[in-house]
């Protein structure tokens, strides 16, 4: 039964939950984590860990990419970042990055000093804005998406809604796995005055790609998304500042919950047909991520846990993909920790960190091996307390 409440006269709205409000209850039966299966299937493609990228450069360089892969997770490219717009990408991301440290200490100086920090402008929010605003390269896109492709490992691409049909032809033709449709918050059909509508249906069943799209935050949302043809559905913005900016929001645990039961109805509409949730907000640890697949999705999307490895783009800062929007930027550069901390460890540890920031996938294999589960499916299933 859903929780309505009155928030005034002739208005109600109703309760819902982030995973910091959800705890997972243990049952009577455990199993040894070395029995957990962790395996995540989606269309043609298998991956060691239900893992993929939040499709940020703050994350993804091709070191990056490669090496993730190589871990058994989908890396995400963004087709419209950094990679096809400098051909030296180190330089681009150093001033990205120098940019933030020098708002970081300016705020130390503030708060040391006792006055308030305002990140002088926000000068790393700026930065990105000019690099961005550098003419896409396809060629040089090209070349790097190659680069991955040679490696051998399984990757995917991120477009945004209003570039996807312009975009998509060139990068399946470079040889990508998934096509990843993601914008802050889209739906099936993309309108905007100035060029022909996007019809996700339409336009998905055009390509020999699986398409991932997103992001909802709702059931009625998700339910259309999986009616496209998308082999899984993003669930959150990836961003923490879409309260902020656009007064929208919906904490994950409700949200992943609703994209769940969107699913199961998709499942029985369709006779069998299987759309995975994909959870892609709120994710700092492995205890979120267990809480996101408890809530009902089959993988998670990371951005900021990922961008305290030394192969990241952000070494110790993340930004969101729609940081970087020329006109209202909907999510910060900001500093995570760590930079020099191998993404191995990041990933499968071993670990002295106690606080589930590393080995992620040993933190979720614990919380499922604790509850008596071995594999994701199944742990969807697990008892959950509100707090």
């Amino acid at each position: 039964m859903q929780d309505i409440i009155d928030i005034g006269m002739g208005r109600a709205a109703r309760r819902v939950y982030g995973l910091d409000q959800v705890e997972i209850v243990p049952s009577r039966r455990t199993r040894s984590s070395r029995d957990v299966d962790t395996t995540w299937r989606i269309d043609a493609y298998t991956f060691d860990l239900p893992f993929m990228t939040h499709p940020s450069d703050a994350v993804v360089t091709p070191e990056f990419a490669v090496e993730f892969g190589r871990l058994g997770g989908l890396p995400v490219i963004n087709a419209e970042g950094l990679w096809g717009r400098h051909r030296d990408l180190d330089a681009a991301l150093d001033r990205v990055r120098e940019a933030a440290r020098t708002a970081d200490e300016a705020d130390e100086a503030a708060g040391a000093a006792g006055a308030d920090g305002d990140d002088a402008g926000f000068p790393a929010q700026r930065v990105l804005q000019e690099l961005h605003a550098a003419p896409l390269d396809r060629d040089l896109l090209a070349g790097r998406l190659a680069e991955v492709r040679e490696s051998g490992v399984r990757f995917g691409v991120r477009v945004s809604p209003q570039n996807a049909r312009e975009l998509a032809p060139a990068l399946i033709r470079a040889g990508l796995d998934i096509l990843v449709i993601q914008g802050t918050l889209i739906s099936a059909e993309h309108v905007y005055s100035n060029g022909e509508p996007l019809n996700l249906k339409e336009f998905i069943g055009s390509l020999d790609v699986p398409v991932i799209a997103g992001g909802v935050v709702n059931y009625t949302t998700a339910l259309h998304l999986m009616r496209t043809g998308a082999a899984g559905v993003i669930v959150g913005s990836g961003t923490t500042t879409n309260t902020d900016a656009l007064g929208i929001d919906v904490p994950m645990a409700t949200a992943v919950a609703d994209a769940a039961a969107a699913r199961r109805d998709h499942l029985d509409e369709t006779g069998g047909r299987y759309v995975h949730v994909i959870a892609d907000s709120e994710l700092m640890t492995s205890g979120d991520v267990a809480k996101a697949v408890a809530c009902g999705a089959d993988a998670v999307s990371l951005g900021a846990p990922l961008a305290a490895a030394r192969e990241s783009g952000g070494r110790g800062h993340f930004w969101p993909a729609v940081a970087a929007h020329p006109q209202l930027p909907r999510g910060v550069v900001e500093s995570t920790g760590g930079g020099d901390v191998p993404l191995e460890r990041i990933l499968a540890g071993p670990t002295a960190n106690p606080y589930g920031e590393e080995n992620l996938v040993g933190g979720l294999r614990r919380s499922m091996a604790k509850c008596g589960y071995t594999d994701l499916k199944s742990f969807q299933k697990v008892d959950l307390v509100v707090r």
